[in-house]
């Protein structure tokens, strides 16, 4: 025996791991890292680019997958399988908070730091993100005028007008509440679902008789889970006007747009306004 501390014997690697691959690794094959990895292009020299455009393009995967499962949410509530709808909303919840996340990045940087490439991106802007105005469409905050701005690309505009010309997440809600025996007014079932959503003191009243029932009762589950996601879209937006605030003041937007003040408006529009109404009066 020796006073020597015994050192961990080194593993021995597994022949499967160190074996070479035929090609590309099946880990490639499937993830396409290689192609994400190839994505980032920054063009000045400041060190905060390269955080920014990684940070940006994360988020734009975040609203892939959320835009996924709220159409899953919204086919199964239209279905009558509240399960499998609920299980894409539970989904959605835990991309919601991984999207707020994504934030952490950048969010603490200064003005000269933004400076240091921001003219870069020239005319770019947030809201010009197509995925993400269909995450807004799908949850009720639907715009002619910002389906238009897609013009100038067909399959895009074409793709965001089908989310545009369809039932919102929150519509298809209510018409399953409705079928539930909930009452939901023929004039919110039958609205014209390219218009904005707007509360309806109807749907208040529904979201009321649930709340003051059993508590354990999965209509109010639903509704805790759509206040959930109602919230992270929200605290989203919030974040963003923490941002911009941060980094540019109330600079102009670069797309031309008012920047901050117009960034306030947007995080003001509630999302699934009744649930919030609903709460002063349990």
């Amino acid at each position: 025996m020796t006073n020597r501390p015994s050192a961990l014997a080194e593993p021995v690697p597994d022949d499967s791991l160190t074996r070479p691959f035929p090609g590309a690794s099946p880990y490639d094959g499937y993830v396409q890292a290689s192609v994400l990895n190839t994505l980032q292009h920054p063009l000045t020299d400041a060190p905060d680019e390269m955080g920014f455009l990684v940070t940006t393009q994360v988020m734009e995967l975040w609203f892939t997958l959320i835009v996924h499962e709220w159409r899953t949410a919204r086919v199964a509530f239209a279905k009558d399988d509240p399960h499998a709808a609920m299980s894409a909303l539970v989904r959605s919840r835990r991309a919601l908070t991984a999207l707020n996340g994504a934030w952490a990045p950048i969010a603490a940087l200064t003005p000269a730091q933004f400076n240091g490439f921001r003219a870069a991106f020239g005319k770019a802007s947030g809201f010009q993100s197509a995925m993400y105005r269909h995450m807004e469409f799908l949850v009720g905050d639907k715009s002619a005028a910002m389906l238009r701005a897609h013009r100038g690309d067909p399959v895009v505009h074409e793709a965001l007008a089908e989310t545009y010309r369809e039932p919102s997440l929150y519509d298809e809600v209510l018409a399953f509440l409705h079928r539930q025996g909930l009452h939901v007014p023929l004039r919110v079932r039958e609205r014209d679902v390219t218009g904005p959503y707007t509360s309806d003191p109807a749907v208040v009243d529904m979201w009321r008789q649930i709340y003051a029932g059993p508590q354990h009762h999965p209509h109010l589950a639903l509704g805790e889970l759509l206040t959930d996601i109602a919230e992270l879209v929200t605290r989203w937006r919030f974040e963003h006007v923490l941002v911009v605030r941060r980094a540019m003041g109330a600079k102009p937007g670069s797309a031309g747009s008012a920047g901050l003040a117009w960034l306030e408006k947007r995080a003001a529009r509630p999302v699934f306004p009744e649930l919030w109404e609903v709460r002063g009066d349990v």
